[in-house]
């Protein structure tokens, strides 16, 4: 098959689909456009079916500077760890496409996404979504698609919605909406907005939905130039024995799952598991290695949701839409710059919340055009959370994704760089966790900015919305644990203030997944979020109106942009003497703008410095200046840092002195008086508070003066001609 092409534009932009040119040993491979960003999907499916017990997918979108024309940065010069966007956007594609696959599924699939160009007018992340869909269909892969991605914005002038909006179009847009799904349901959503409201948000994924199934329509349009072989893999199906030994034992799992406590629940379900294994033969557990515990799992499942469908009642006791308890606590640390501990029943975040200058900000090595942020959250989450051993590295895609989604809840009401101009770091450490850890993270993290003394413009919390669906029933959970997001259908993660949302994350496993669900869940989540923010705002109603003592206190001024030179000095000397000199950090940039932070009395003197180096000295003014030269016309007097004025030896004492040295020395203090500045910028000085003339240099004068009559003849005497008197005011 040659290569086959599929161009069709969308809401004004303009889209390919390519087929049969490249890649054409994977299973599935198509190169996806948007303008001119361009992005390679394969799909490869593995001939052996693994004895799994889930569906074993990876995506991996590959980062390839070469697409922006830039050289990585670093020591190697070659793409190695995948940079946290490109991290985000392989979990960007993975939420909607592990879904779509049937039950029982368990040959290998490894889908990756390569960025070839990256026109840093058009992102490539949605489209690595529909890439990805179109790449399986064209493997002849079995799965519940086509599926697509799209991202939502809305003009701020306007309001009007746009789809896959530019990098400059999204600048003016409040919200950035992703959401993925086939033409008749949603799976995948992950927001940020700026406290727009619910109803706006319902009305933008419904637009969104519709989107979808118009990219999806193109890709059946794609399909049907293809010559495609649709291929046959077994699934893991049933197996009558072995599901009716299982669930004989339902009665016992139900009662098993009622326990508040989630480690004790795990091991009263973790021995009835151990029991049942027990009842069959060493054959039969050989024979049915992958039966067996798929059908554990769909006992659990089974009976946590029945219990929630029939009776109302959750394992810990609580109803659909109560809360579990919560605890606040305010500046938990001493000397960190800012900290929150915020629990909520079983799950616990420490998070704690550091200051710097601008500078350190954290610049971004990516094909996106986005240079760096000045606000970063860290998500950690350590195996002893969850009672577990394990090794602790480098963060893992779910940290990545958990820190982002706290990230994007609080840019939104963090101060302008003009109105605090500090660089922020905030770190989440989960210390327990029994689910909605993320949301935890978001609301301790509240907390600690507010301990640290960010002026945020409204606090943020969040709340995590489950759901559970059997047939024509579905309940929606308000803050769901661990064992209700594990065998649930829907984990739905809200944040915003009193005013709004502010961020989303939503992943569906429900095939008939509503916009009326949807509307009822962020019903439910704007309830459940006014409840967690007003216990919140009972222990910390506001933020501090500083920053802590221990935190860089930072002043910023303004100063000539011919002047930086001065500042700066050769080499960096002048900036260098005046950081050790005062211990405070100095910051000047390109504008004149300066920043200078100490955590004592050091900024202040700094401050001083550097004001003085770029003040030009004005007639009139007195400083207390010290003697840095001496002529036998004058000393040269230091007003300021490189501003030296003249103070002529006539102006140095009452009466006339013979030398300089008999008045002053080098590193001498004089109190002076600018009293001349002519066209060149050379200073006049004079003296103030002036003391007398010694009576040597007097005398020596008075001599000077006879001898000086004595010998001088009238005009016209004849003889030599009188010598012309000088009074040293030449300046040399």
């Amino acid at each position: 098959m040659g290569k086959v092409t599929e161009t069709f534009e969308l809401f004004g932009k303009e889209y390919t689909l390519e087929s049969g040119e490249l890649a054409k040993q994977a299973t599935g491979a198509v190169l996806v456009k948007q303008g001119d960003t361009t992005v390679l999907v394969t799909a490869v499916v593995s001939n052996e079916r693994k004895n799994y017990d889930f569906f074993p997918l990876t995506v991996d979108f590959i980062e390839k500077m070469y697409a922006v024309g830039r050289i990585p940065g670093g020591y190697l010069k070659r793409e190695s760890k995948p940079s946290d966007k490109g991290t985000l956007t392989a979990r960007m594609i993975d939420r909607p496409i592990r879904p779509s696959f049937p039950d029982g599924f368990r040959n290998e699939v490894h889908i990756v996404a390569t960025s070839l160009v990256a026109d840093q007018k058009n992102p490539p992340d949605v489209i690595s979504v529909m890439g990805a869909s179109a790449a399986l269909l064209a493997g002849g892969v079995p799965f519940n698609g086509p599926l697509a991605c799209v991202r939502i914005g809305r003009d701020k002038d306007s309001g009007e919605f746009m789809i896959n909006p530019t990098y400059q179009e999204q600048e003016n847009s409040d919200l950035d909406l992703e959401i993925a799904g086939s033409a008749d349901f949603i799976s995948m959503v992950e927001a940020g907005a700026q406290e727009i409201t619910e109803e706006d948000m319902l009305a933008a994924m419904e637009f969104g939905q519709k989107a979808i199934a118009q990219f999806c329509e193109a890709q059946k349009r794609f399909a049907q130039k293809l010559d495609i072989e649709m291929k046959e893999y077994p699934l893991d199906e049933p197996n009558e024995y072995v599901h009716g030994k299982v669930f004989a034992h339902y009665d016992e799992m139900r009662e098993a799952l009622k326990d508040v406590d989630k480690l004790t629940r795990i091991e009263k379900v973790n021995a009835i598991k151990e029991g049942i294994v027990e009842e069959f033969s060493e054959e039969e557990v050989e024979e049915f290695e992958r039966e067996i515990p798929v059908e554990l799992k769909l006992l659990e499942k089974k009976a946590m949701r029945q219990m929630i469908i029939e009776d109302g009642e959750r394992v810990d006791g609580r109803t659909p839409e109560e809360i579990r308890p919560i605890s606040v606590v305010g500046d938990y640390l001493p000397l960190v710059h800012g900290s929150g501990l915020f629990t909520r029943g079983q799950t616990q975040v420490l998070s704690v919340a550091t200051l710097g200058m601008l500078n350190e900000w954290q610049r971004l090595d990516t094909i996106s055009p986005v240079e760096g942020k000045r606000y970063m959250h860290h998500y950690n989450f350590p195996p002893y959370s969850t009672g577990e051993v394990g090794r602790m590295g480098a963060p893992k895609r779910r940290e990545i994704g958990h820190g982002h989604l706290a990230e994007r809840a609080l840019v939104p009401v963090l101060p302008s760089e003009e109105e605090f101009p500090y660089a922020i770091r905030v770190v989440s450490e989960v210390l327990e966790s029994n689910g909605s850890s993320s949301m935890a993270s978001t609301c301790g993290s509240t907390l600690a900015l507010m301990d640290a003394g960010v002026p945020i413009k409204r606090p943020v919390s969040g709340i995590a919305m489950g759901l559970i669906q059997e047939g024509d029933e579905s309940v929606v959970l308000t803050d769901i644990q661990g064992v209700e997001d594990f065998l649930g259908d829907m984990d739905f993660k809200v944040c915003g203030t009193s005013e709004g949302i502010t961020a989303l994350q939503m992943d569906n496993k429900a095939k008939g997944l509503s916009l009326d669900i949807l509307a009822r869940a962020l019903k439910q989540a704007k309830e459940a979020r006014a409840f967690v923010l007003d216990k919140m705002l009972e222990v910390v109603p506001e933020a501090r109106e500083d920053t802590k003592d221990n935190a860089p206190h930072i002043i910023t001024i303004s100063i000539p942009v011919d002047k930086i030179r001065e500042v700066i000095g050769s080499g960096g000397k002048v900036i260098r003497g005046i950081q050790e000199e005062t211990g405070a950090t100095v910051d000047i940039q390109e504008d004149g703008t300066v920043f200078i932070a100490s955590t004592d009395d050091g900024g202040k003197k700094a401050q001083a410095q550097i004001e003085a180096i770029v003040k030009d000295p004005e007639v009139g003014e007195d400083y207390y200046g010290r003697v840095v030269g001496i002529q036998n016309f004058g000393a040269f007097v230091e007003l300021l840092p490189g501003k030296d004025g003249l103070l002529h030896i006539s102006k140095i004492a009452n009466g006339r002195i013979d030398k300089v040295e008999d008045m002053l020395s080098v590193g001498d203090e004089v109190h002076v008086k600018v009293i001349e500045i002519d066209d060149k910028g050379k200073i006049s000085l004079d003296r103030l508070e002036k003391p007398d003339a010694p009576q040597s240099s007097a005398k020596k004068h008075d001599k000077d003066d006879s001898d000086h009559k004595r010998h001088t003849r009238r005009p016209g005497d004849g003889g030599a001609k009188p010598r012309r008197h000088h009074s040293g005011n030449e300046d040399k």
